[in-house]
């Protein structure tokens, strides 16, 4: 196989590194802006349009439970395209993944409601989120390995982080819309006036809007070619039938100890974003019987904030991963992770909330965030070979996000309201022990070859 000396593209091969750092990044950004809209619109706009029976927070649950359906999905989504992404490359997975995300989030934008459909609607809705997951399952492996795959030597943790920068932009870019959607159009959250602008139509321009961000997506990945490590693995016949039962026969240990990596990293992400949305602006009833009071566009406001840590903080940890290795810069962030579950008695007492300590905990809560979610697109492909790489982080990634994140929205939203919110930070401290622990099976892999795995 040929090789270019040229830093400027990858070896192999004559496409510009500058492509494939905007294929990776474009096309995240474009799958989590997809998925996060609907995680707000489930505390915004699905409780009053698709589940208005029963009491709010039975609606708000009925509401969690269809968020979470997605995480169900995406392990299985990770077995479908990564079965394909294994067999016939990167690129063309890549493409499919990000159609299946792109169409099932624009017809969202075009479901009718409960009061037109009855209990098809949330059928329907529950179904095209599934079907995000499915996408969102595939995309994140492809994105992973495309960047760690045609890495510069000793440069794997800071390529890997560009494909994690998709998250905070995605992030930014549906809370920001919905922002300036209720602010222009007077709509606030306690609002369940369904003729409202808003609630009529206002919610559904992100949806539909994000076909002409699939479509900059999709001419960005054709342009790509098969990633140097894949096609090597190609030309010396290690591609296998069966990727999902010989990542299951010879890689099992991989799969368990990846799944808990991340845990911890998605229940604090879901923590400090989807539930404590429904628990800062007051849907949610601590036990003391004491709701916040944090009006909704005021808390949008400060969670942009707090994610443009999150944005600033992968870099370093891409930086930090290759100097100091995976395996210290993630114990030592999984640590004050523990200590940051250990706050949340001190953080979110609701007889003493203001708006600059909620800031504060955002803050905090997503600086930690950046620094343990953006090593995991090297350290998780390098724990598997390439014959079966694209299948196993898939997997062990999306698996993490059935117990780390499905349910942490639902988990939390239900211990505030019986045991108060101190609770809740014990079950983020749980989660961050279990994360600690497997990563201390996990072994150093910052110098390893992709090809030697």
């Amino acid at each position: 196989m040929s090789d270019s000396t040229d830093s400027r593209t990858v070896p192999g091969t004559a496409v510009p590194r500058h492509r494939v750092i905007i294929a990776s990044l474009v096309g995240t950004s474009i799958e989590f802006f997809d998925f996060y809209i609907y995680g707000t619109a489930a505390v915004l706009v699905f409780p009053t349009l698709f589940f208005p029976e029963g009491d709010d927070t039975a609606a708000l649950l009925s509401s969690f439970a269809t968020f979470g359906l997605a995480f169900v999905a995406r392990p299985i989504g990770s077995m479908l395209f990564g079965h394909f992404g294994d067999r016939i490359g990167r690129k063309a997975t890549l493409v499919g993944s990000l159609l299946t995300m792109g169409l099932a989030t624009v017809a969202i934008g075009l479901l009718p409601t409960f009061e037109t459909v009855g209990y098809l609607a949330p059928a329907l809705l529950a179904l095209m989120r599934f079907c995000q997951g499915l996408g969102l399952g595939g995309e994140w492996s492809g994105a992973a390995l495309l960047a760690t795959e045609t890495a510069e030597p000793g440069r794997r943790g800071w390529a890997a982080m560009w494909p994690q920068l998709g998250a905070p932009i995605g992030f930014l870019f549906a809370n920001g819309i919905f922002l300036i959607l209720m602010l222009t159009m007077g709509f606030s959250a306690g609002d369940a006036d369904t003729d409202h602008a808003f609630l009529t139509w206002g919610w559904r321009i992100p949806f539909i809007a994000s076909a002409v961000m699939v479509v900059l997506g999709l001419y960005v990945r054709l342009k790509l070619t098969e990633t140097p490590v894949f096609a090597q693995a190609v030309s010396e016949g290690r591609r296998v039938k069966a990727p999902l039962a010989e990542v299951v026969r010879t890689s099992w240990r991989q799969l368990i100890i990846g799944t808990f990596v991340m845990l911890a990293t998605y229940t604090l992400f879901y923590l400090v974003t989807t539930w404590i949305i429904s628990y800062g602006t007051g849907k949610v009833v601590d036990s003391s019987g004491i709701a916040l009071s944090i009006s909704y566009t005021d808390f949008l406001e400060l969670q942009l904030v707090s994610v443009l840590f999150f944005a600033v903080f992968i870099p370093v940890s891409g930086r930090l991963a290759d100097r100091v290795g995976r395996r210290p810069l993630l114990l030592v962030v999984t640590a004050l992770i523990v200590a940051y579950g250990a706050s949340f008695a001190w953080f979110l007492r609701p007889e003493s909330m203001t708006t600059p300590v909620m800031l504060a905990f955002l803050v905090v809560g997503m600086t930690l965030m950046g620094l343990t979610f953006g090593p995991m697109s090297a350290v998780l492909p390098e724990l598997f070979p390439t014959n079966v790489r694209y299948t196993g982080s898939g997997i062990a990634y999306n698996f993490a996000s059935i117990i780390g994140a499905a349910v942490a929205p639902f988990i939390a939203t239900w211990v505030v309201h019986e045991y108060g919110v101190a609770w809740v930070g014990v079950y983020l401290v749980v989660a961050a022990l279990l994360t600690f622990v497997a990563i201390l099976g996990v072994r150093e892999t910052r110098d390893v070859e992709l090809t030697d795995v």
